[in-house]
């Protein structure tokens, strides 16, 4: 399914972005920011993200640099898993020490 996505922004890059001209105030261009969040958001939150970005193309923005916001959705789990797995072992040592 993000693949889909992905392939309607690229569309619209190659078949209407060229008649735009290049007008973007921002980097990367919204139409790549897009298809950067849905690639680390998934298609919901990132379309989201893409239609905000949207919405801040106007006169009067003043654009310039502004990346896709990084996902914490993966850290989260593996900073949890990591915790987890050194409390399995320090109770684990703990077990073997009082069998001595």
């Amino acid at each position: 399914m993000k693949k889909l996505f992905i392939t309607l922004v690229r569309g619209y890059q190659l078949l209407v972005s060229p008649f735009l001209g290049n007008n973007c105030r921002f980097y990367p261009s919204c139409s790549q920011y897009m298809i950067q969040a849905i690639e680390a958001h998934g298609i919901i939150k990132g379309v989201y993200l893409g239609l905000k970005r949207l919405s801040k193309c106007h006169p009067w923005h003043e654009g310039g640099i502004d990346p896709v916001p990084p996902c914490h959705c993966h850290t989260k789990g593996t900073d949890n898993q990591e915790a987890n797995q050194k409390t399995q072992n320090d109770n684990h040592e703990n077990n073997n020490h009082d069998k001595r």
